[in-house]
């Protein structure tokens, strides 16, 4: 079980913290891909619209009679073949949000931190204690944590942090969740990623819940090699008590 140090904002080492390797193992990228895109997806307004025949402005009168002019027959000056007439099969307003499976979700979001543990990009706080709200005394606190470019600060759901929230506002490249809000798409944005211990503490428990007993396995060291034994033991005893019977 791999372990990572915590600190606090003066940038000391204060205590250790055992990371579970179900989670802060392997990095599954084909899955962190899909959680992006989805999200991304999620994120487009899809207020794209151009007019159609009964939205342009103009006369639906007949231009001349169908036949005898010699011209091409039209019905409308609104006609899509004519200049600042309709456009045809153009786009409308949609949603490009779609359903994404939760599981899933909870799988990119574990290969997110584990990517970050593994670049040693994730910086672990004991908490965020700031006496007043002054973003000079957070970016000091910042410099100490050696944070230089964008940074993701993580703070326990049912915290309620009035100072970080105001000091944390005006710094850019900085952006400010709750633990239960964070998204592959946010870990992966930024460059580092600091969070509080106990929100850290909340969230490896939640996604221990989502681990299935296949990856726990896999992460125990337990493989089908160790397995084979015992079942060929009970296909003998049962062989044995059938020759019995008979």
């Amino acid at each position: 079980m791999a372990t990572i140090d915590i600190h606090n904002l003066k940038g000391e080492k204060v205590g250790t913290f055992d990371l579970a390797d179900e989670i802060f193992g392997a990095v599954n990228e084909d899955l962190l891909w899909e959680a992006v895109k989805h999200y991304r997806a999620s994120q487009r307004a899809g207020t794209h619209k151009t007019k159609a025949r009964w939205e342009v402005s103009g006369s639906g009168k007949k231009l001349w009679k169908q036949k005898g002019t010699g011209r091409a027959r039209i019905g409308s000056i609104r006609s899509p073949l004519w200049r600042h007439g309709a456009t045809v099969h153009g786009p409308v307003p949609r949603s490009y949000d779609y359903t994404f499976p939760r599981k899933k979700l909870l799988g990119a979001l574990r290969s997110a931190l584990a990517a970050k543990f593994a670049d040693g990009k994730l910086i672990v706080v004991n908490a965020f204690d700031l006496k007043e709200a002054k973003t000079k005394e957070f970016q000091k606190a910042l410099d100490a944590l050696k944070v230089d470019k964008t940074v993701l600060v993580v703070e326990a759901a049912k915290v309620d942090n009035r100072n970080l929230e105001l000091s944390a506002r005006n710094i850019d490249g900085l952006e400010l969740v709750r633990g239960n809000e964070v998204h592959p798409y946010h870990l992966l944005r930024h460059d580092r990623v600091i969070i509080s211990h106990p929100a850290i503490e909340k969230m490896q428990v939640s996604l221990l819940k989502s681990v299935s007993k296949k990856q726990r396995q896999a992460g125990s060291g337990e493989d089908e090699a160790s397995k084979k034994p015992t079942q060929e033991r009970r296909r003998r005893q049962r062989h044995e008590k059938a020759a019995e019977v008979a």
